[in-house]
């Protein structure tokens, strides 16, 4: 009997142990970022068309939010955002800067030569960003996929920005093309076998547009979103036995329209015959344009998948908080049908409301939490919240202080279903298409457009009762009016930066 209670006792004291050690283990952080995804392109949020099972089974297993907002309705200054915890009227980069000074930047073939050539402005050496503040507190972290926020052999780049390893595509120029001639690897170049094909290429004169064949330049051997997942995938491998965070940034599904052939025939049974797309100045050519673009986004779906299944097998899952969103709302270019996939569903679509603009479409965008044991399964999160919050919601989740000089407050309450702080508003500003300012304040949206043309009126939505943004009240609520002009003004700095300053904001 003593034999027994002694050995239940010991039972006891094991498993407690073991509880205790899993709690104290800082988790491990994966903030999956997609290129353009639209808010309504993932079937959690309503889409019908194209299957992302994934990213259903997480939200399922863990939380959506309905209500979150990119930092930027561009690439670079949204991921400014992110990576820094400030708003656009503060950020370093509140516009893609191509540093077009250095001289032919556009230029495919000469970029590929010229590391000088490639990336975007650097953000300063001194700049504190989510992986330094996470390497503070022990983690071990990377970043895969797309960067964009400094050039090679610049202050800029990953390395020197807050991450142990980088593997991707430095410039977001070079990453219009999914089949380039190279990636990064840290500081290092790495040739891939492809052969160099310019962003503007299109079809041979004499070529068939309706034969596969003629196609055939634009779909090489070395896919780069596969070559990057399969470094993401080692990075989970070998960092298995310690806290890290994964920053992988995807270059899908933003144009070019470029897939795995394998995933193109499974949409084109369900779509049947398409009119090919034979490309403007900017995008490949494709010869099923629909069934690529749907392709692209199961594709990335597929590798979210993948990087679950590997946690699992690597026995991390339960320990590791997942995060998917998207960088803004989905293109209207490159042969990609917005409306046939509804794509910024429930929001209004096309030029002007979606990618580029501060309008619904164009920033807010999908997010889904998964965190084992701590974030609720199957729920629903209305909380108001944007990309600046990521960086003090992972400091808090890891117990490392937050900067005081960010815009963002943590969203853990959110995720563990607790009483959560909201903001007051959230805040942009976009010194691109025509100048642009939003603030949203509980259910009202304040928007100035075409600020460089001299407009400073302000259009007032509210959205609780019009997300479409279509009837603007501003004469029937100039209170409110007043309120968001005011802030405005005071969240706007003027930028270091000459090319993103706002002269009409007084800059």
């Amino acid at each position: 009997m003593k034999n027994s209670i002694l050995a239940i006792l010991s039972s006891l004291i094991f498993i407690a142990c073991n509880t205790a050690e899993k709690e104290a283990k800082p988790p491990n952080i994966i903030y999956f970022l997609a290129d353009d995804l639209g808010y309504g392109e993932v079937g959690i949020y309503g889409q019908e068309k194209i299957k992302t099972p994934n990213m259903d089974a997480l939200a399922q297993n863990g939380m959506r939010f309905t209500q979150h907002y990119s930092g930027a309705p561009v690439c670079a200054p949204a991921r400014c955002v992110l990576l820094t915890g400030k708003h656009s009227g503060h950020a370093y980069i509140r516009g893609n800067d191509e540093w077009k000074e250095r001289g032919d930047v556009w230029n495919y073939e000469k970029a590929f030569s010229d590391p000088k050539l490639e990336g975007q402005r650097p953000i300063p050496a001194n700049t504190v960003t989510i992986g330094k503040l996470l390497q503070r507190a022990g983690y071990t972290t990377g970043v895969f996929g797309k960067w964009g926020l400094g050039a090679p052999e610049t202050e800029g780049v990953p390395t020197a920005q807050g991450f142990d390893y980088f593997y991707g595509y430095n410039c977001q120029r070079q990453a219009h093309n999914l089949y380039p001639g190279h990636l990064w690897e840290n500081n290092e170049k790495v040739l891939l076998e492809n052969e160099l094909v310019s962003w503007h290429t299109k079809l041979d004169s004499l070529a068939d547009p309706y034969d596969e064949k003629s196609y055939a330049k634009f779909q090489q051997k070395d896919y780069a979103p596969a070559k990057i997942h399969e470094k993401a995938l080692e990075f989970i491998q070998q960092n298995k036995a310690q806290p890290f965070f994964m920053y992988y940034a995807s270059p899908l599904p933003h144009l070019p329209l470029q897939a795995p052939q394998k995933f193109v025939e499974q949409y084109r049974e369900v779509f049947g015959e398409e009119e090919p797309y034979l490309a403007d100045q900017s995008y490949f050519p494709n010869r099923t344009p629909r069934a690529t673009y749907a392709a692209m986004i199961t594709y990335l779906d597929f590798q979210l998948g993948e990087l679950v299944a590997t946690l699992k097998e690597m026995g991390v899952y339960e320990n590791t908080l997942i995060i998917v969103s998207s960088d803004n709302g989905p293109t209207y270019l490159g042969g990609v049908d917005f409306e046939y996939f509804e794509s910024s569903d429930p929001f209004t679509n096309g030029y002007g409301r979606t990618k580029g603009f501060v309008y619904e479409g164009g920033i807010r965008v999908p997010m889904i939490a998964s965190w084992p044991d701590h974030i609720k399964a199957g729920s629903v999160s209305q909380h108001i919240s944007a990309f600046y919050d990521i960086m003090p919601t992972f400091c808090d989740i890891v117990g490392v202080e937050a900067p005081k000089s960010i815009d963002g407050i943590s969203f853990k309450p959110a995720l563990l279903g607790q009483e959560q702080e909201a903001h007051d508003f959230l805040y942009w500003e976009f010194p691109s298409y025509k100048g642009q300012q939003a603030v949203r304040m509980g259910k009202w949206k304040g928007i100035r457009t075409n600020i460089f043309e001299g407009n400073m009126a302000i259009e007032l939505y509210d959205l609780e009762n019009d997300m479409q943004e279509k009837n603007n009240v501003a004469d029937q609520h100039p209170e409110i009016v007043k309120k968001i002009e005011s802030i405005m003004l005071q969240e706007h700095q003027p930028a270091e930066n000459e090319k993103f300053k706002m002269v009409q904001l007084g800059d």
